[in-house]
């Protein structure tokens, strides 16, 4: 009975069980059906990272599900968004001593670790792959195209919130002569960070965004939203206006999801990044609202496709010196993470934008960068 409910569901997105595509699922263990019955997505990561289950192609496989919305026809999917609501309701999941859970836990997994995935700059957010299928060019081609939307010159104080490994701090500093402050709550990032901008004109700070009460010339935010939280999305918009001077410009680049409180996936939260929530483009501008203007939008979420594709690849080359470490079940899961990711983002149900705000409106009108 569980089998052939999970069949009929998984046949709405041209998933076959035990089928001969790339894309289709074999299953070892029979109790897999009752468990993604039970527990929906959740179980179903859980599963295939105890070896329940396997796919030749993850990336393709979650790509058909994310097309048909899949997520939303197994039963577990109104019990989560039940506990997402009242939690909410409760307390604020991204609080000041939750926040640095998510640094903890994800990005203080290991400096060398990440450096074997990510690029030499250590960007860990969506290239720009405009032109080229290269990882490197990718994002250094995002990090320019951030610099000329910002109007970066030399002289300028930039804010970069949420600064990961520092590598945008140190292509601003060495590229358009900016004087830079970069905030991270994580521990292993901020010490990175600091080495790797060491001589420049850069100075990297344990602390929390809400904790800064400067002024800057331009303020830049990669990646960052998706950890404040839908209860704080309007304070973080009030805490880069006060630090922003008055004829700045802020730039948010942020993972978005196609719909307004749509929740970002409860495997995800457990197992990746806890706490996290993804905005809507709507909640985006509605925490501005009143606060900035929004000179421009830019969604090239589609890159973010490739974007993972080469990390998995670089993951999987380094994998061997890291096993020890981490174990098999860590293999799975981060496989899980990265490819599942990717087809989600193939099948367009999660974007990347770019939004420039100002304070009062750039005098005669900002023109767009691309």
């Amino acid at each position: 009975m569980h089998r052939t409910a999970i069949e009929e569901l998984f046949a709405a997105a041209d998933i076959a069980i035990d089928g001969k595509r790339a894309w289709d699922i074999r299953v070892h263990n029979p109790d897999f059906f009752r468990r993604v019955l039970a527990n929906g997505t959740l179980g179903m990561g859980e599963s295939y990272m105890e070896g329940w289950w396997d796919c030749d192609a993850l990336d393709e496989m979650s790509c058909h599900a994310a097309r048909v919305r899949l997520e939303d026809l197994l039963p577990g999917k109104k019990r989560a968004m039940l506990a997402a609501l009242l939690a909410r309701a409760s307390f604020n999941p991204q609080s000041r001593q939750r926040a640095r859970v998510v640094g903890e836990k994800h990005y203080d997994l290991g400096n060398d670790f990440f450096a074997a995935m990510l690029d030499p700059a250590m960007q860990y957010s969506c290239g720009y792959f405009r032109g080229t299928a290269d990882l490197e060019t990718a994002q250094r081609q995002k990090m320019d195209l951030i610099c000329r939307k910002l109007g970066l010159r030399p002289g300028m104080r930039l804010l970069d919130i949420g600064c990961g490994w520092g590598g945008f701090a140190r292509h601003a500093a060495e590229h358009c002569g900016c004087d830079v402050t970069g905030v991270t709550i994580s521990g292993q990032q901020c010490a990175h960070a600091q080495e790797a901008c060491r001589g420049l004109s850069v100075k990297i700070r344990l602390q929390d965004y809400r904790d800064v009460n400067e002024h800057f010339d331009r303020i830049v935010s990669v990646g960052m939203m998706e950890h404040v939280g839908a209860r704080n999305y309007r304070h973080y918009m009030e805490c880069a206006a006060r630090c922003l001077r008055s004829d700045g410009l802020f730039l948010c680049h942020t993972i978005c999801g196609s719909a307004t409180h749509e929740r970002a996936d409860p495997w995800i939260i457990r197992y990746i990044f806890p706490n996290s929530e993804l905005p809507s483009a709507a909640l985006v501008a509605r925490a501005a609202d009143g606060i900035f203007l929004i000179e421009d939008v830019h969604n090239f979420g589609a890159y973010y496709d490739p974007t993972l594709m080469a990390w998995e690849r670089n993951f999987q080359a380094a994998w061997p010196q890291f096993r020890d470490r981490y174990g098999d079940r860590f293999h799975r899961m981060w496989r899980y993470y990265l490819l599942g990711c990717a087809g989600a983002f193939r099948a367009r149900s999660l974007h990347l934008f770019q939004f420039v705000l100002s304070k009062g409106g750039v005098p005669g009108g900002y023109e767009a960068v691309r």
